[in-house]
């Protein structure tokens, strides 16, 4: 059985009571067909050739996941993991001062075989950042997307954000994993239907 990722409190985050969905409302029925599939899903899973779970296993690799979390995505969305989504401070970049990865966080993106999309959220001249990193790092940017302050800014105005970087690349929803530090971060990929948010510290161990 493949074991649940434990809820990490991010910053700002108080963790919801027992009963609560953990994001803003879906549409009917929703929540219905999510449990049959991920039921229909689990049932599959014991059948699963030894060779099916080996590429699964060098898939998650390649994504730089451990294979838990990637399985427990393919079991949620029965599609596989795409491309990233990274906001500015997961990746460590401080626009105010640098916009040069720390050496940690360029070598794992190096070797990670997915699209890379970055979310700023703190203003920024996104185009500059990502040509830098392209020069610099190597490390090629598919699609950029401002973050709105979560302050003054409704849900969907993060949900509408998030799609401003997907939907030009025409990539689906349940194929990207979010990467990022921030409570509100966490809601505006689940308003989005993104396949998963990552706290920064659990896909880039040592993060601060």
């Amino acid at each position: 059985m493949i074991p649940k990722s434990p809820i990490t409190a991010l910053t700002g985050e108080r963790l919801p009571g027992i009963g609560h969905n953990q994001g803003p409302p879906l549409d009917t029925g929703h929540s219905w067909r999510k449990h049959v599939w991920t039921r229909a899903r689990k049932q599959l899973l014991p059948r699963l050739p030894l060779e099916v779970i080996r590429r699964r296993v060098a898939r998650a690799k390649e994504l730089g996941l451990e294979y838990p979390a990637y399985a427990s995505i393919l079991l949620g969305t029965g599609r596989d993991i795409v491309g990233f989504l990274f906001t500015c401070d997961a990746l460590g970049l401080r626009l105010e001062k640098s916009i040069d990865l720390p050496a940690p966080v360029a070598a794992k993106l190096s070797e990670v075989k997915a699209r890379h999309l970055l979310a700023a959220d703190q203003p920024a001249d996104l185009n500059h950042v990502a040509r830098h990193l392209a020069i610099e790092h190597h490390l090629a940017i598919a699609g950029t997307t401002a973050l709105p302050d979560p302050a003054t800014a409704p849900w969907t105005a993060g949900r509408a954000a998030i799609r401003a970087a997907l939907d030009p690349l025409k990539l689906p929803s349940d194929t990207i994993v979010m990467v990022g530090t921030r409570a509100h971060e966490r809601d505006w990929a689940d308003a989005a239907r993104l396949a998963k948010f990552l706290p920064a510290e659990s896909y880039f161990p040592g993060h601060r």
